[in-house]
């Protein structure tokens, strides 16, 4: 296929993926840490949520982490490649980098409620945010940006929400070794 004047660079479809893998470094590396010292507290602070949410995160062990991670790679992966194929313009690929965005934000809102750090919230200011910015800002100015509505809102946010449920009870469903 020719690449068209005013398709985008593989920098600003293929880069989601690695801004992606950069955050999500951030939460492999910190998540295990935080969840044991952060569920006590939490724990105190949110009596109302029941016990079985709080054993179900502590439950979550490196394994599962990672292969939830691993899942989520291959549908970035997927959102990416589409993405590229059409030069930026594919329903796909926007609705995932608008996911992306708009989990960013998520992340800056759990943290502002915890009074403190979360994991995810330190590259969200650092990457998931100027990136998306910077991405939706080449796409609309390659003419393919599609319009946000509320509704691309929504989309994005329960790509976002489907996405992360179905590649944690994917990582769950494996098989532990013993």
């Amino acid at each position: 296929m020719t690449r068209k004047s005013h398709d985008v660079d593989a920098v600003v479809t293929w880069g989601l993926l690695a801004a992606w893998a950069l955050h999500d470094t951030e939460e492999m590396v910190m998540v295990p840490r935080w969840v044991r010292t952060q569920v006590p507290e939490l724990r105190k602070r949110f009596p109302r949520v029941p016990q079985t949410v709080w054993r179900r995160l502590e439950s979550v062990d490196a394994r599962e982490f990672s292969t939830a991670v691993a899942a989520m790679a291959v549908l970035l992966a997927a959102a990416c490649a589409d993405g590229q194929r059409t030069g930026g313009r594919s329903a796909v690929y926007q609705t995932a980098l608008n996911a992306f965005g708009l989990h960013g934000l998520v992340h800056l809102a759990q943290a502002a409620a915890m009074r403190g750090y979360t994991p995810g919230s330190a590259t969200t200011p650092l990457v998931v945010l100027p990136f998306t910015v910077w991405a939706r800002g080449r796409l609309r100015r390659s003419g393919v940006l599609r319009p946000t509505r509320p509704r691309q809102l929504a989309e994005g946010l329960g790509f976002a929400a489907v996405a992360t449920v179905a590649t944690h009870a994917l990582a769950q469903a494996v098989p532990r070794r013993r």
